[in-house]
Order: structure tokens, then sequence, then C-alpha cells
């Protein structure tokens, strides 16, 4: 097997309504995570404020910006100085009346290589995205970085297999999943494993069938109706549980992973040869019912 190590970091921490304060915050968390030798450094959904999708409020357009634009700079200019590659998830106002929820990533040499729109919107009691979030158009995206070629999608992008395997078709090595997602407050703790070990055994379920490094970094903290859950995550291409967070804590995690194992894995699982994409048109269809062949 050849090796070929990279040391990703995840961010997990909590925010609050100002968002200076979250950017220093998270400014000072990836720094700590570079100390520590994080060469990727993921942070979470929309982390330059409080997951204000709980409401519909025609105030928080006002938090939205450019992409690139303020905060994107302000990340190339971390990612440069610590020689460290960013994602960054970001509230993006594209033009008027247009808002989607995006991840910018940054070379580390500090280059914005480009972002990726999230493609599937929510809209569940405490997680109301339609009302502010466009869907992505852009396609799925994967980035060339310094220390390996990585996919980013967003969130409720996970729940979708289709999204993970084009970008592993596409040459990702690593997916990464920024995310805001917890429980309501008003379920019981039965309730609350089932939708966590759900949550976090689809996402390593995308590890194994595509051969890949699956990141998932979650928030913490008490907002709106929802307790955050935290529990970011690391997974081989295996589906082994390389990293867990806890549920509530702030925490910064640097996990060496080597991407030379995804070849390994692939030839001895060859999931990726074996498949028969001439049989997988009925993929395009909403729902196979009795008028699909008419």
């Amino acid at each position: 097997m050849s090796e070929k190590k990279v040391s990703v970091g995840l961010v997990q921490m909590s925010c609050g309504h100002q968002k200076e304060a979250n950017i220093k915050k998270s400014v000072r968390l990836v720094r700590a995570a570079a100390a520590k030798g994080a060469q990727i450094i993921c942070l979470q959904e929309l982390f330059l404020s409080r997951y204000f999708c709980w409401e519909e409020n025609y105030d928080y357009y006002n938090l939205a910006e450019a992409v690139p634009g303020p905060s994107t700079m302000a990340m190339q200019d971390l990612a440069a100085e610590l020689s460290v590659v960013i994602v960054a998830s970001l509230f993006e106002k594209r033009a008027l009346g247009i808002y989607h929820n995006t991840v910018a990533v940054i070379d580390a040499d500090g280059k914005y290589l480009g972002k990726y729109r999230k493609h599937h919107i929510p809209d569940d009691p405490g997680y109301y995205e339609k009302f502010y979030f466009s869907p992505g158009d852009g396609g799925y995206k994967v980035f060339k970085t310094k220390y390996g070629c990585i996919g980013t999608l967003i969130c409720w992008d996970q729940w979708y297999p289709e999204a993970a395997r084009i970008v592993a078709l596409k040459g990702a090595e690593i997916i990464f999943y920024p995310t805001a997602i917890g429980w309501a407050r008003t379920q019981d703790a039965e309730t609350n494993r089932q939708q966590y070990q759900a949550w976090q055994t689809i996402q390593r379920g995308h590890a194994v069938a595509n051969g890949v490094y699956v990141v998932s970094v979650n928030r913490i903290g008490r907002e709106g109706a929802m307790d955050f859950w935290g529990g970011s995550f690391i997974s081989s291409p295996f589906g082994d549980l390389l990293f867990q967070a806890s549920y509530d804590k702030e925490e910064v995690h640097v996990q060496e992973l080597n991407l030379g194992l995804i070849d390994e894995i692939r030839v001895h699982w060859p999931f990726l040869r074996d498949r028969r994409i001439d049989s997988y048109k009925p993929l395009m269809s909403r729902f196979i019912d009795e008028d699909y062949d008419k």
C-alpha cells in the first residue's frame, strides 16, 4: 500500500449573536488546529452566526455577504499565514433576492479555489432553509488543494448518496460535510439516539460505498428550539469511526489520514468498477409508479 499522509482538522464550536465574536473564535480555533498539525481545516455550517433558520425572519438576510467577500478574504489571509487549506461555510448573497448556503474553499497559499452551493435545501420545523436559500445550480464540486482532492457537501446533502457518489467519481479523496443539526428540546433520549445514529450511519455508508474518507463537522449549543448535538466525526473508507466528538463541548481535533489506503480498498472492494451505469436511468425519476414505463 502506498502512503500519502494528510492531517485534517475539525472545529466544533458554539456560536453567539455577534458576528465579530464568532469570527474571532473561529480564527483562534483554526490556529489551534494548525498548531496541532492540521493541513486541511473544516469549520461547521454557517459558523459566522447562530443558526438563524430556526425561524423565518427577514432581518437575517442582513447576515449575508458576497462570496468571495470580506469573510472569505479574512480566511484567505489566515490560510496563507498558516499554510493550511480552509473549508468555510457562509451565507452568500449572490444577487438581489438570490441567496445561497455556500462553502468557500481556500488553498494553503491563500488562493480562493471556488465555492459549492448547497443543493438539497430542507424545510422542516426548526430548519426553514427554503425561506432563505435557493438550491445550488453550479453542480457538485471537487477542489484540488495542496494536500489532496476534496469534495464539499453541506448538511442536508448528507442524506443523499447520489451527491457523495458524484464527488467521489470526480476525484474526491475526502468528503467534508459542514453541518448544523440538532435535537428538538421536546424529544426523548431514545429518539435523540436514533436520530444521531441514523445521521452518522448514512455518512459512514457513503465512505464505504465510495472508498473515501468522510469528515462531518457539526456545531454545539442551544439555539432556538434546538440543542445542536455536536458529535462531529471522521470515518475511514472502510467505515471505521476514527474519531467522534462529544455532544456538548467545543473541540478541535486533528486526525492523520492515509490517502494511499483509498486505492487499496477500491481494488479489493471494487464497487466503482462494478457499477451498472446502463441500468440507472430510473434514478432520474422523482418516483417509480405504474405510469413510469408509459
